[in-house]
């Protein structure tokens, strides 16, 4: 459906006015409205693919990077995962409305703390059509409305997408004004979004670091940080060379563009000689560029030098960091240097390196012997995400229904009045 709304501000008071009749809405048709936008993507696949091709084009006349592309990228078979992920948020538990805790206080007066809908969910991000999706669809099935900027690189992909879930609210009778774009207003949109304080009630940035530190620099709109993604691997001394070479190359290779992709990997001193060759000769047969310090160069041939900025930099790209490290202190300071607390992993066999890897890394995902690519809202059952969360307040990690959701407390008397 075509929004009529003349102003960027006046989008959003039609999703705050939205949000309260979609907050009313119950599990069942919730559920029911979502199952009905994932029919309504794939029906539209062809053309979704078709308006993508269009940002792809335009991207690569643009030097957009390959990694960016990537995430930008939407063939029919993503097109019908992302019709998927909405049916596995569909059959997800309703998050609102749950008792989370209950007391009687003196007097008799009962309480009751509820889970209840943010209201209207903002996000800002940039080149991921599939965030659109994903937000949108948890959003609704939290019983939220939701403001939209997708960023130019994806706008015609997000307008397809747009038009096909507000054509489908429509249709089931639900007010389409509860999905809102500002991508047409470009950067003035996303500053009204970031300024829309009382309409907007949560703000959730995805992207790049910069983009990430603008939002919360200058939203007015409380903000749900997401960070990028220097994430890190440690091969400690007693880590299978099959564990350390498969959980490497799967962690760098699987996609390379994303956020959970592994970055730098660290190696034990004794154990270098014994991994360093075979795991970089897996990497570079992949396709990877190898960066490292002089210790893991006269380990293994074909690695480029590594930088300081290298150990700082989420490539998203074949391109991967090594270091050797003394032992496992030096990889546990190495990590507290650089890491932008996203996802840390360790492969080892030794349960006390494991345990103390997990309880002194400060990060929203700590691992032991697997791939940092599980840190996902959709392997970790939630169906989507709607961001991984770096921060410390209110969400951590991946973000799912319980995190689009607040509190409120009830209070049922006779009668009562305080002494």
């Amino acid at each position: 459906m075509t929004v009529i709304a003349a102003t960027a501000r006046e989008r959003m008071l039609l999703a705050k006015d939205a949000s309260r009749s979609v907050g009313l809405l119950t599990d069942a048709q919730k559920a029911d409205l979502l199952r009905a936008i994932a029919d309504g993507i794939d029906a539209a696949a062809a053309e979704i693919v078709a308006a993508n091709a269009e940002d792809l084009e335009r991207g690569r006349a643009n030097g957009l990077s390959a990694g960016l592309q990537d995430r930008l990228r939407l063939d029919e078979a993503r097109v019908h995962a992302l019709a998927s992920a909405v049916r596995d948020v569909a059959d997800l538990p309703d998050p609102v409305g749950r008792v989370l805790e209950e007391r009687t206080i003196a007097g008799g007066v009962r309480l009751q703390k509820v889970s209840v809908p943010f209201g209207v969910i903002g996000s800002i991000y940039e080149a991921r059509p599939n965030v659109t999706v994903d937000i949108a669809s948890l959003a609704l099935r939290a019983g939220n409305a939701v403001v939209l900027r997708g960023g130019s690189a994806a706008q015609s992909s997000n307008a397809a997408l747009i038009a096909v879930m507000r054509g489908v609210l429509a249709a089931q009778g639900v007010d389409p004004e509860a999905i809102q774009t500002v991508d047409d207003f470009g950067r003035d949109g996303a500053r009204e979004l970031m300024r829309a304080r009382g309409l907007v009630d949560v703000l959730v940035p995805r992207g790049s670091a910069e983009l990430i530190r603008t939002v919360v620099a200058e939203s007015s709109v409380p903000v749900i940080e997401t960070g990028a993604g220097v994430v890190h691997i440690v091969l400690d001394s007693s880590a299978p060379l099959d564990w350390a070479r498969d959980i490497v190359v799967n962690a760098k290779v699987q996609r390379p563009s994303v956020c959970n992709a592994v970055e730098t990997v660290l190696v034990l001193r004794d154990a270098a000689e014994r991994l360093v060759p075979p795991v970089v000769a897996a990497l570079q047969s992949a396709g990877v560029t190898v960066h490292g310090d002089a210790d893991a160069r006269r380990l293994a041939p074909g690695i480029v030098p590594a930088t300081e900025e290298d150990w700082a930099t989420e490539h998203m790209s074949l391109d991967l960091s090594l270091r050797i490290v003394d032992d496992l202190d030096e990889a546990l300071t190495h990590i507290r240097t650089y890491s932008t607390q996203h996802t840390e992993s360790i492969i080892t066999t030794d349960d006390a390196h494991a345990e103390r890897f997990l309880a002194e890394v400060d990060a929203a995902v700590v691992m032991a012997n697997a791939s940092t690519r599980f840190t996902d809202g959709g392997e970790f059952g939630f169906g989507a995400e709607v961001g991984i969360s770096t921060q410390k307040l209110h969400a951590r990690g991946p973000m799912g229904l319980p995190e689009l959701t607040s509190v409120k407390w009830l209070a049922r008397g006779s009668g009562q009045i305080r002494s």
